[in-house]
Protein backbone atom coordinates (compact mmCIF):
# COMPACT_ATOMS: atom_id res chain seq x y z
CA UNK A 1 0.00 0.00 0.00
CA UNK A 2 3.36 2.50 0.80
CA UNK A 3 4.22 1.64 -3.04
CA UNK A 4 1.06 2.05 -4.38
CA UNK A 5 0.38 5.76 -2.91
CA UNK A 6 -3.30 7.17 -2.75
CA UNK A 7 -5.50 6.51 -4.95
CA UNK A 8 -2.73 4.13 -6.60
CA UNK A 9 -1.18 7.25 -7.85
CA UNK A 10 2.10 5.70 -7.61
CA UNK A 11 1.57 2.99 -9.71
CA UNK A 12 0.15 4.97 -12.36
CA UNK A 13 3.51 6.87 -12.45
CA UNK A 14 5.46 3.93 -12.14
CA UNK A 15 3.70 2.90 -15.58
CA UNK A 16 4.27 6.00 -16.91
CA UNK A 17 7.97 6.24 -16.22
CA UNK A 18 8.42 1.90 -17.70
CA UNK A 19 5.69 1.32 -19.80
CA UNK A 20 4.66 -1.62 -17.86
CA UNK A 21 1.33 -1.95 -16.91
CA UNK A 22 0.24 -2.79 -13.06
CA UNK A 23 -2.37 -4.66 -11.30
CA UNK A 24 -2.14 -4.79 -7.17
CA UNK A 25 -4.17 -7.50 -5.60
CA UNK A 26 -3.91 -7.70 -1.88
CA UNK A 27 0.01 -7.55 -1.03
CA UNK A 28 0.54 -9.20 -4.71
CA UNK A 29 1.95 -6.39 -7.17
CA UNK A 30 1.36 -7.82 -10.92
CA UNK A 31 3.61 -6.21 -13.77
CA UNK A 32 3.12 -6.85 -17.38
CA UNK A 33 4.88 -5.48 -20.45
CA UNK A 34 7.71 -6.13 -22.30
CA UNK A 35 10.71 -8.07 -20.70
CA UNK A 36 12.87 -4.92 -21.06
CA UNK A 37 9.89 -2.35 -19.54
CA UNK A 38 9.49 -5.66 -16.50
CA UNK A 39 13.09 -5.41 -16.06
CA UNK A 40 13.30 -2.00 -15.57
CA UNK A 41 9.78 -1.61 -13.09
CA UNK A 42 11.28 -4.40 -11.01
CA UNK A 43 14.52 -2.54 -9.96
CA UNK A 44 12.91 1.07 -9.69
CA UNK A 45 10.49 -0.99 -7.59
CA UNK A 46 13.10 -2.44 -5.74
CA UNK A 47 15.19 0.73 -5.23
CA UNK A 48 12.48 2.25 -3.41
CA UNK A 49 12.29 -0.78 -0.98
CA UNK A 50 13.54 1.22 1.85
CA UNK A 51 10.62 3.18 1.71
CA UNK A 52 7.45 0.72 0.75
CA UNK A 53 9.43 -2.10 2.94
CA UNK A 54 8.87 0.13 6.38
CA UNK A 55 5.66 1.78 5.29
CA UNK A 56 6.76 4.97 5.00
CA UNK A 57 5.25 7.27 2.45
CA UNK A 58 6.61 7.25 -1.38
CA UNK A 59 6.44 10.32 -3.42
CA UNK A 60 6.50 11.12 -7.06
CA UNK A 61 9.95 12.79 -6.44
CA UNK A 62 11.07 9.41 -4.54
CA UNK A 63 10.05 7.75 -7.64
CA UNK A 64 11.42 10.29 -9.97
CA UNK A 65 15.31 10.53 -8.19
CA UNK A 66 15.10 6.40 -7.85
CA UNK A 67 14.64 6.31 -11.87
CA UNK A 68 17.03 9.27 -12.25
CA UNK A 69 19.43 7.10 -10.15
CA UNK A 70 19.06 4.17 -12.43
CA UNK A 71 20.16 5.63 -15.34
CA UNK A 72 22.84 7.34 -14.56
CA UNK A 73 24.37 4.37 -12.21
CA UNK A 74 24.08 6.32 -9.12
CA UNK A 75 22.31 3.27 -6.88
CA UNK A 76 25.34 3.88 -4.22
CA UNK A 77 23.88 7.94 -4.01
CA UNK A 78 20.38 7.01 -3.94
CA UNK A 79 20.79 4.54 -1.11
CA UNK A 80 23.22 7.19 0.73
CA UNK A 81 20.12 9.72 -0.17
CA UNK A 82 17.22 7.41 1.22
CA UNK A 83 19.80 6.62 4.47
CA UNK A 84 20.49 9.91 5.49
CA UNK A 85 18.01 11.46 8.17
CA UNK A 86 18.37 15.08 8.79
CA UNK A 87 16.14 15.16 11.51
CA UNK A 88 12.65 13.76 12.94
CA UNK A 89 9.80 15.45 13.34
CA UNK A 90 8.06 16.25 16.74
CA UNK A 91 5.71 13.79 15.63
CA UNK A 92 9.04 11.35 15.05
CA UNK A 93 8.29 11.52 11.25
CA UNK A 94 11.82 11.28 9.17
CA UNK A 95 12.80 14.18 7.25
CA UNK A 96 15.24 13.46 4.10
CA UNK A 97 16.51 15.42 1.17
CA UNK A 98 13.98 14.13 -1.61
CA UNK A 99 16.62 14.56 -4.97
CA UNK A 100 20.18 14.51 -5.13
CA UNK A 101 20.91 18.27 -5.50
CA UNK A 102 18.40 18.40 -2.66
CA UNK A 103 21.29 16.08 -0.71
CA UNK A 104 24.32 18.69 -2.04
CA UNK A 105 22.24 21.62 -0.81
CA UNK A 106 22.01 19.70 3.22
CA UNK A 107 26.01 19.01 2.70
CA UNK A 108 27.06 22.53 1.49
CA UNK A 109 25.10 23.89 4.82
CA UNK A 110 26.67 21.43 7.45
CA UNK A 111 30.27 22.10 6.01
CA UNK A 112 29.88 25.91 4.81
CA UNK A 113 29.74 29.03 7.28
CA UNK A 114 27.78 30.91 4.16
CA UNK A 115 25.89 28.74 1.55
CA UNK A 116 23.44 30.51 -1.09
CA UNK A 117 20.68 28.28 -2.10
CA UNK A 118 19.11 29.40 -5.42
CA UNK A 119 16.11 27.66 -7.51
CA UNK A 120 12.38 28.01 -7.76
CA UNK A 121 9.55 27.60 -5.70
CA UNK A 122 8.31 24.46 -4.00
CA UNK A 123 12.35 23.35 -4.03
CA UNK A 124 12.67 23.23 -0.14
CA UNK A 125 15.16 26.09 0.22
CA UNK A 126 14.13 27.38 3.16
CA UNK A 127 12.07 24.73 4.58
CA UNK A 128 15.43 22.55 4.77
CA UNK A 129 17.78 25.34 5.90
CA UNK A 130 15.40 25.91 8.67
CA UNK A 131 15.32 22.34 9.45
CA UNK A 132 18.81 21.93 9.66
CA UNK A 133 18.87 25.17 11.63
CA UNK A 134 16.06 23.81 13.95
CA UNK A 135 18.51 20.87 14.52
CA UNK A 136 21.65 22.71 15.52
CA UNK A 137 20.27 24.97 18.11
CA UNK A 138 18.55 22.21 19.93
CA UNK A 139 21.97 20.25 19.74
CA UNK A 140 23.42 23.65 21.22
CA UNK A 141 26.04 24.06 18.35
CA UNK A 142 24.47 27.55 18.33
CA UNK A 143 23.07 30.05 20.73
CA UNK A 144 20.94 31.66 18.68
CA UNK A 145 18.36 31.16 15.45
CA UNK A 146 17.50 34.29 13.61
CA UNK A 147 15.16 34.36 10.81
CA UNK A 148 15.01 37.25 8.29
CA UNK A 149 12.83 38.39 4.95
CA UNK A 150 12.84 42.22 3.58
CA UNK A 151 9.63 43.00 3.17
CA UNK A 152 9.47 44.41 0.04
CA UNK A 153 6.13 43.00 -0.99
CA UNK A 154 4.58 45.45 2.03
CA UNK A 155 6.59 48.31 1.39
CA UNK A 156 5.31 51.74 3.39
CA UNK A 157 1.97 49.53 3.64
CA UNK A 158 3.53 47.44 6.93
CA UNK A 159 2.46 50.22 8.93
CA UNK A 160 -1.15 49.85 8.47
CA UNK A 161 -0.90 46.18 9.59
CA UNK A 162 -2.70 46.19 12.79
CA UNK A 163 -0.17 44.84 15.82
CA UNK A 164 3.30 45.43 17.25
CA UNK A 165 5.87 44.93 15.14
CA UNK A 166 6.20 41.12 15.30
CA UNK A 167 2.37 40.74 14.09
CA UNK A 168 3.19 43.09 11.24
CA UNK A 169 6.25 41.09 10.04
CA UNK A 170 4.78 37.37 11.05
CA UNK A 171 2.56 37.02 7.69
CA UNK A 172 6.35 37.63 5.73
CA UNK A 173 7.72 34.71 7.64
CA UNK A 174 5.21 32.42 7.58
CA UNK A 175 7.28 29.69 5.56
CA UNK A 176 9.66 30.15 8.53
CA UNK A 177 7.79 29.19 11.07
CA UNK A 178 5.92 26.40 9.52
CA UNK A 179 9.19 24.70 9.46
CA UNK A 180 9.99 25.43 13.21
CA UNK A 181 6.69 23.87 13.78
CA UNK A 182 7.48 20.74 12.44
CA UNK A 183 10.82 20.69 14.75
CA UNK A 184 9.29 22.55 17.64
CA UNK A 185 5.85 22.04 19.77
CA UNK A 186 3.87 25.50 18.83
CA UNK A 187 3.15 26.90 22.25
CA UNK A 188 7.49 26.43 22.98
CA UNK A 189 8.18 28.70 19.84
CA UNK A 190 6.53 32.26 21.37
CA UNK A 191 8.73 31.21 24.99
CA UNK A 192 11.73 30.13 22.81
CA UNK A 193 11.33 34.06 21.08
CA UNK A 194 10.88 35.50 24.22
CA UNK A 195 14.01 34.60 25.50
CA UNK A 196 16.00 36.10 22.02
CA UNK A 197 16.56 32.24 21.68
CA UNK A 198 14.74 32.22 18.12
CA UNK A 199 14.74 35.55 16.89
CA UNK A 200 12.57 36.91 13.97
CA UNK A 201 12.91 40.39 12.29
CA UNK A 202 12.92 42.16 8.90
CA UNK A 203 16.18 42.35 7.30
CA UNK A 204 16.26 46.18 7.87
CA UNK A 205 17.00 45.24 11.70
CA UNK A 206 19.72 43.71 10.96
CA UNK A 207 21.64 46.50 10.49
CA UNK A 208 24.95 47.78 13.07
CA UNK A 209 24.90 44.30 14.62
CA UNK A 210 27.26 41.23 14.89
CA UNK A 211 25.53 38.04 14.74
CA UNK A 212 27.98 36.09 16.75
CA UNK A 213 27.37 32.11 17.75
CA UNK A 214 24.37 32.06 15.64
CA UNK A 215 22.75 30.27 12.56
CA UNK A 216 21.35 33.26 9.80
CA UNK A 217 18.50 32.67 7.60
CA UNK A 218 18.12 35.06 4.60
CA UNK A 219 14.67 34.05 3.42
CA UNK A 220 13.46 35.97 -0.34
CA UNK A 221 16.82 37.45 -0.97
CA UNK A 222 16.09 38.12 -4.29
CA UNK A 223 14.16 40.80 -3.09
CA UNK A 224 17.49 42.77 -1.58
CA UNK A 225 19.04 45.35 -3.01
CA UNK A 226 22.78 44.82 -3.65
CA UNK A 227 23.86 47.35 -0.74
CA UNK A 228 21.20 45.31 1.77
CA UNK A 229 22.60 42.18 0.55
CA UNK A 230 26.31 43.14 1.43
CA UNK A 231 25.14 44.31 4.45
CA UNK A 232 23.79 41.49 6.12
CA UNK A 233 26.85 39.58 4.90
CA UNK A 234 29.24 41.65 6.91
CA UNK A 235 26.91 40.92 9.58
CA UNK A 236 28.61 37.32 9.95
CA UNK A 237 30.24 37.18 13.32
CA UNK A 238 32.35 34.28 15.16
CA UNK A 239 31.21 30.74 15.70
CA UNK A 240 27.99 31.53 13.09
CA UNK A 241 26.82 30.39 9.90
CA UNK A 242 24.33 31.74 7.48
CA UNK A 243 22.08 30.48 4.71
CA UNK A 244 20.68 32.86 1.79
CA UNK A 245 17.88 31.24 0.17
CA UNK A 246 15.68 33.23 -3.42
CA UNK A 247 14.43 32.48 -6.20
CA UNK A 248 15.46 35.35 -8.88
CA UNK A 249 12.17 34.78 -11.27
CA UNK A 250 10.51 35.96 -8.35
CA UNK A 251 12.06 39.33 -7.67
CA UNK A 252 9.28 42.12 -6.74
CA UNK A 253 12.02 44.76 -6.76
CA UNK A 254 11.18 47.71 -9.13
CA UNK A 255 12.02 46.62 -12.98
CA UNK A 256 15.09 49.37 -12.75
CA UNK A 257 16.56 47.98 -9.47
CA UNK A 258 18.71 44.76 -9.63
CA UNK A 259 18.59 42.13 -7.63
CA UNK A 260 21.36 41.65 -4.48
CA UNK A 261 20.99 37.89 -4.72
CA UNK A 262 22.14 38.06 -8.38
CA UNK A 263 24.96 40.93 -7.85
CA UNK A 264 25.88 38.50 -4.89
CA UNK A 265 25.78 35.49 -6.71
CA UNK A 266 28.03 37.37 -9.52
CA UNK A 267 30.88 38.58 -7.60
CA UNK A 268 30.84 35.82 -4.52
CA UNK A 269 30.50 32.22 -6.97
CA UNK A 270 34.42 31.72 -6.77
CA UNK A 271 35.06 33.07 -2.79
CA UNK A 272 36.84 30.32 -0.74
CA UNK A 273 34.63 28.99 1.87
CA UNK A 274 31.44 30.39 0.55
CA UNK A 275 29.00 27.31 -1.59
CA UNK A 276 26.26 28.05 -4.23
CA UNK A 277 23.43 25.24 -4.68
CA UNK A 278 21.13 25.46 -7.75
CA UNK A 279 17.74 23.90 -7.43
CA UNK A 280 15.24 23.48 -10.49
CA UNK A 281 12.20 22.38 -10.97
CA UNK A 282 13.17 18.62 -11.24
CA UNK A 283 13.80 19.42 -7.19
CA UNK A 284 10.17 20.23 -6.91
CA UNK A 285 8.62 19.10 -4.07
CA UNK A 286 5.19 20.67 -3.15
CA UNK A 287 2.48 19.24 -5.57
CA UNK A 288 3.23 17.63 -8.54
CA UNK A 289 1.34 20.51 -10.40
CA UNK A 290 4.09 22.90 -8.96
CA UNK A 291 6.32 21.22 -11.20
CA UNK A 292 4.22 21.99 -14.18
CA UNK A 293 3.64 25.16 -13.36
CA UNK A 294 7.52 26.71 -12.70
CA UNK A 295 8.16 24.76 -16.48
CA UNK A 296 5.33 26.60 -18.39
CA UNK A 297 6.49 29.66 -16.74
CA UNK A 298 9.99 29.04 -17.88
CA UNK A 299 9.00 28.23 -21.14
CA UNK A 300 6.51 31.33 -21.48
CA UNK A 301 9.99 33.48 -20.21
CA UNK A 302 12.19 32.39 -22.90
CA UNK A 303 12.94 34.75 -25.32
CA UNK A 304 11.35 34.04 -28.48
CA UNK A 305 14.10 32.72 -31.17
CA UNK A 306 14.62 35.18 -34.06
CA UNK A 307 13.54 33.51 -37.06
CA UNK A 308 16.12 33.11 -39.83
CA UNK A 309 15.13 32.49 -44.00
CA UNK A 310 17.23 29.96 -45.80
Amino acid sequence: MALAGQQEKNLKQLAQQTGAAFVLRGQELLITGTDKQIDLCVRLVRSLEPYWSQAKLITSTDIATARQALDTDRQTDLQDLQRDVIARTRRGEDIRAKTFRQRQYIQAIRTHDLTFCIGPAGTGKTFLAAIVAVQALLSNQYERLILTRPAVEAGERLGFLPGDLQQKVNPYLRPLYDALHEMLDPEKVPSLMERGVIEVAPLAYMRGRTLNNAFVILDEAQNTTPAQMKMVLTRLGARSRMVVTGDLTQTDLPSNQPSGLAIAEHILRRVEGIAFCNLSKADVVRHALVQRIVSAYEDYEKPAQPHREN
